[in-house]
């Protein structure tokens, strides 16, 4: 028998349905810009200790800053912007499986072709974005629900951005380490040049193979190898090695226009011996004109490789 309550008295509010917690932490709006100001001053003022205090303890300090600052700052605009839904662990297993497997792929592609070349150029693009891809593919292959061609762009960019900061680590500890002892400021050019171009780098490319490579995923999970995704490798390979020749091509067409003694072979020459001060202006000219070329190049490809319309294939679905 039921007792109803006596009029006027307050009814007992009923819960209603809880809601699902997200499958995702959640990662405020505008993280990006308070990561990347909070660590410009940082790295800044670890630079400016050092260089004080000649203190060699901060140098890795300095180095993981300076390297990592700018691929973060990325891989959190396009989390933020882009794909909340894919989760942290997603877009943080890409960035540090792409930062492992590239280094591992570039360090084995410059042991056998140590010179300038060809080959080498070739067969650094073809190895560093074949591991990238590997990266990409291992990183997602216990979440077949991720697919679509913006996930492609995302994951793909932030496997580029993991092995982007590994290798301006690695150049930037070579440059402050020579035979000669301890170079801050030619660790401090290493560390802003990387910085500055970083986003036009192995990002761009990555980020190209894996929209293509995801757009072609199956709903079960399985990667297909089709004509468009061989293709889109092979062309990011282009790009890529003709990103990493841009400065040997530089030093040959201010050498062939300057006619400083006897025209080398293509990809031979490394350096111009003793060069003038028309020879440097001629050679900041033509690298940053070559490589801007060729990054409007890969990102006119990437934009045409965005989505036209809202693209929610890389929901999570049972």
């Amino acid at each position: 028998m039921t007792h109803s309550p006596p009029p006027g008295a307050p009814r007992a509010r009923i819960p209603g349905p809880q809601q699902p917690p997200p499958p995702y932490p959640r990662i405020g709006t505008g993280l990006w810009r308070r990561c990347l100001v909070g660590g410009l001053a940082l790295w800044a003022l670890t630079a400016l200790v050092t260089y004080a205090t000649r203190n060699a303890t901060l140098l890795p300090t300095m180095i993981v800053l300076g390297s990592f600052l700018v691929p973060v700052v990325f891989v959190l605009w396009a989390y933020e912007r882009h794909s909340r839904d894919l989760g942290v662990s997603a877009v943080l297993g890409c960035f540090l499986a792409g930062g492992a497997l590239g280094a591992l792929g570039a360090s084995a592609t410059e042991w056998y072709l140590p010179h300038p070349s060809l080959g080498m150029f070739a067969g650094a693009g073809l190895a560093e974005v074949t591991a990238g891809l590997g990266a990409l593919v291992f990183a997602l292959r216990r979440q077949p629900g991720i697919r679509g061609t913006r996930a492609g762009l995302v994951l793909g960019a932030a496997v580029g951005f993991g092995f982007a900061a590994l290798q301006s680590a690695g150049r930037a500890f070579g440059a402050a380490v020579p035979t000669g002892g301890v170079d801050l400021r030619a660790l401090l050019e290493t560390e802003v040049l990387h910085g500055l171009i970083a986003p036009l780098g192995h990002g761009l490319w990555t980020a190209i193979a894996g929209g293509v490579l995801l757009s072609f995923r199956r709903p079960n999970g399985r990667f297909r190898l089709t004509g468009p995704v061989v293709g889109a490798c092979l062309g990011v390979c282009a790009l890529h090695a003709l990103w990493d020749s841009t400065h040997t091509i530089a030093i040959w067409l201010v050498i062939r226009l300057t006619g400083a003694g006897a025209a080398p072979q293509l990809f031979v020459q490394e350096y111009i011996p003793r060069p003038s001060a028309a020879q440097e202006h001629l050679f900041t000219l033509f690298w940053v004109g070559l490589s801007g070329l060729v990054a409007l190049a890969g990102l006119a490809w990437l934009r045409s490789l965005g989505p036209r319309r809202p693209d929610t294939s890389w929901r999570n679905t049972p």
